[in-house]
């Protein structure tokens, strides 16, 4: 193709789609190692990297490759490396700075994102860096003010409390260490001292004129829906609460509701025709400057004006460098496929920012790109060929779709054949006439970010509709590391050519992937998994086919829930589509605040409950029921008929009994109780693994306790650097001393292990999935690892 011009150079060349690949796969190699690299290595295969890249040869594709995985390691640990020091958390600082983002206003906080000035005055590790606040209500009873005058673009001067930053780990859930990682976040924290919080300057920059703007669209359009404007105009979701994005992703449209890289190539087209007819009605300046050239130039500049009002997010940026590719071609007189076009956006952003690998985004919008260049005709008619575009993207989609979120939306590729051309060509033009007008003279864009709004409820109800269906959304379960790979070479080989033989038998490849092994439990067998809620409790106890919950875990009004963040997705993940018992052992929000969350979410068929407790379960827990499921018996040991509800005494005891070993699970009880149970049960408190009390209390794990239970694995759920200091190191080493391994959700994540055939085997989350970006938080937990004293085997993961 074109011989002997640039693009068949390009075709072999260091800027080569191979090259990219190459490139692409170093660094995703490195960011997915289980530790941190030295340094001095990567530095050295960024050299030899580049220089056999630059070189050529047989082997240039192997420079690429070398320099990807130097360069997006030196990246990880420059960014790991100024992430907070343990030393400095829990202090008091004093800082000055900028708000960098839209703050997010909610109910009781106020979230933004948060620039140090890099000053001397500033404390060193703080200096320069970019940090995640929250603004909480609690500590701003007396002074409403500053917090809601938090303005994008705005120097404030606060007193702040922050930590490394820091998640929980658990099948299914987000994981927010590898997001500060992309985000180059060095600390987490909230406000001290509200009264002493002042604003230095007023805000300035594009992120204050973006707020700006959202406040007039806001003011103009009365609808409910000027949020959805907002974010189509400007890419500003903050009006979007949860229940929004629920349904957003039901209807498989959350790539068109922000400003996404569709919405910045059709506005970079738009200059493009506008540029090209002036230059048309001007011979003289076509005999200075080529249209084509101009047209590239004008559509370049209108996708950075675009891409400005959505505050450069990442989506739009790799669009814009795409954008740049073709243009430089067009200067240059080259032309370039899409293909390498796709290649040289790749080696751009790559190189540009290795760590947004890290982003779903970045491949979703790469891939589709790559999927439409490689399935579609180059002449049809336009509809035909909307329809294909539209299967390929969904076919070729769905593998990645499914193993970054967990989901797929069955009524998603029917709303997009409306969304896409609607909103693309209706209602984003008329929220950007709006906004331009708005722009030019204030007051001007109302009327059309109003026809915006109205364009966009013609259509909305019946997305509602559709995504409101039992059968909108299918969850799945969290597959092997293997099944992504084959999905994805089976919806490559389904979009191969007609004639190509073994289609049928391509689709098999993505059973992996769609319907993975759950490892659930066998006759008789009995599966625990300690969910990682910080500080609180909620376990999950499955046999062959019934699945019980104890406890729900912690959860804030108006805030983090840990029933709908970490419980409910941790269910989905392992395939639990309904409970058949929920057990809340007691009222206490750190065991009973996800209650209402997860049984709205995961069908339950009855729940207990102490007597006399505050939650609404359908019966009580008293000490001798018992019920067996496949092989597996459960019962109480605490409380007593007509023991009174006293908070954490009154917690129910449940004995999980197998032909493989005994599961002992114990709420908050304490000593008092413990040793009432030594008393009045001792037979029964014999036990293989045991949960231990009010999260390793000092007031729990009496040593009379201790001794009767001959535990061999101690389970404590409690939260990384609680303020409590659960589990205390007393209560863990009484534990050890009888010959126990001690494992703490804090340092392990979720714990999952299982009562078996095999005996009992152990997989920590953290331990099984590490990753370099976890690294700093496994040091950190370093000094608080409790050394096992026997311990049991972990198993590896599929």
């Amino acid at each position: 193709m074109y011989p002997g011009n640039g693009t068949a150079r390009t075709a072999d060349g260091a800027l080569s789609a191979r090259c990219a690949l190459s490139l692409l796969a170093g660094a995703i190699t490195c960011l997915l190692l289980p530790g941190l690299p030295w340094w001095p290595p990567l530095a050295v295969l960024v050299l030899v990297g580049a220089g056999c890249w630059w070189r050529g040869g047989r082997l240039r594709w192997l420079g690429p490759l070398l320099a990807g995985f130097g360069w997006a390691g030196l990246q990880a640990t420059y960014i790991l490396s100024s992430q907070l020091p343990p030393h400095w958390e829990k202090r008091d600082v004093a800082i000055e700075g900028r708000i960098v983002d839209l703050p997010q206003a909610e109910l009781r906080r106020t979230r933004f994102r948060f620039k140090v000035d890099d000053r001397e005055a500033m404390p060193g590790p703080l200096r320069g860096r970019t940090l995640q606040l929250s603004w909480y209500d609690d500590f701003d009873a007396l002074a409403p003010g500053p917090r809601t005058g938090l303005k994008a673009g705005a120097r404030w001067k606060l007193v702040v409390q922050v930590r490394a930053p820091r998640g929980l780990s658990n099948p299914g859930g987000f994981d927010s260490e590898r997001h500060a990682l992309s985000q180059r976040i060095a600390a987490t924290g909230y406000i001290r001292e509200p009264g002493r919080a002042r604003a230095l300057s007023t805000p300035a920059g594009i992120n204050a004129w973006r707020e700006a703007l959202s406040a007039r669209i806001q003011a103009a359009i009365a609808s409910p829906s000027s949020r959805y404007v907002r974010a189509l105009a400007l890419g500003d979701t903050r009006g979007l609460d949860d229940q929004d994005w629920e349904i957003l992703r039901a209807a498989g449209v959350t790539h068109l509701i922000a400003i996404s890289g569709f919405h910045v190539g059709m506005v970079a087209g738009f200059f493009a025709l506008c540029a090209a007819g002036l230059w048309r009605w001007a011979p003289g300046w076509m005999q200075r400057v080529p249209r084509p050239q101009v047209a590239g130039m004008a559509g370049l500049a209108g996708a950075c004006g675009y891409a400005a009002l959505a505050g450069f997010a990442l989506p739009t940026v790799r669009t814009v460098l795409m954008i740049a590719v073709v243009v430089v071609a067009r200067l240059s007189r080259r032309p370039v496929r899409v293909v390498d076009s796709l290649g040289l956006a790749i080696i751009a952003l790559v190189l540009f920012d290795p760590l947004s690998l890290l982003a779903a985004g970045f491949w979703l919008s790469f891939a589709g790109v790559a999927v439409l260049a490689w399935c579609l005709p180059q002449s049809q008619h336009w509809a035909k060929g909307f329809l294909s575009a539209q299967g390929a993207a969904t076919l070729g989609l769905l593998p990645l779709t499914v193993a970054l979120f967990g989901q797929a939306s069955a009524v998603g590729p029917l709303i997009n054949l409306v969304a896409i051309p609607w909103w693309s060509l209706v209602v984003v033009p008329l929220s950007l006439i709006g906004t331009a007008m708005e722009v030019m003279h204030a007051g001007a864009g109302g009327w059309a970010w109003r026809a915006a709004a109205w364009c966009f409820d013609l259509t909305w109800p019946m997305f509602v509709a559709m995504a409101q269906s039992r059968f909108a959304l299918w969850w799945l379960p969290e597959p092997a590391w293997y099944a992504l790979p084959l999905a994805m070479l089976g919806a490559f080989w389904l979009l191969l050519p007609r004639g190509v033989p073994g289609k049928s038998l391509a689709a098999l490849l993505s059973l992996p992937l769609l319907w993975p092994d759950l490892e659930s439990p066998k006759q008789g067998e009995v599966e625990l998994l300690v969910v990682d809620v910080g500080q609180g409790l909620s376990v999950l106890v499955r046999t062959e086919h019934h699945n019980l919950l104890y406890d729900t875990g912690p959860a804030v009004p108006d805030g983090f829930d840990a029933g709908e963040r970490a419980v409910v997705p941790t269910l989905r993940a392992l395939g639990v589509a309904a409970l058949d018992r929920v057990v809340i052992s007691h009222g206490d929000n750190d065991h009973a605040g996800g209650f209402a969350s997860v049984i709205a979410a995961i069908p339950s068929r009855g729940s207990l409950a102490p007597q006399g407790s505050p939650v609404l379960a359908d019966a009580a827990c008293v000490a001798g029921q018992s019920w067996t499921w496949d092989g597996v018996r459960f019962r109480f040991l605490h409380p007593t008929a007509h023991f009174p509800y006293l908070g954490n005494e009154a917690s129910c005891v449940l004995r999980i009994e197998s032909a493989h070993g005994v599961a002992l699970l114990t709420g908050d009880i304490g000593e008092v109780i413990e040793r009432e149970l030594v008393r009045r049960a001792s037979p029964d408190l014999r036990a293989q693994v045991v949960l231990a009390a009010h999260h390793g209390s000092g007031g729990s794990s009496d040593p009379a306790f201790v001794t009767a239970t001959g535990a061999r694995l101690v389970l404590v759920s409690a939260g990384f650097g609680n303020r409590f200091g659960h589990p205390r190191p007393d209560v863990v080493a009484r534990w050890q001393g009888h010959g126990a391994e001690v494992l703490n959700t804090a340092e392990s994540g979720a714990i999952r292990l299982w009562l078996g055939q095999d005996g009992l085997q152990v997989r920590e989350r953290r331990r099984a999935r590490a990753r370099l970006w976890d690294a700093v938080g496994r040091r950190q937990v370093a000094a608080l690892s409790y050394r096992p004293a026997n311990r049991r085997p972990q198993v590896p993961e599929d």
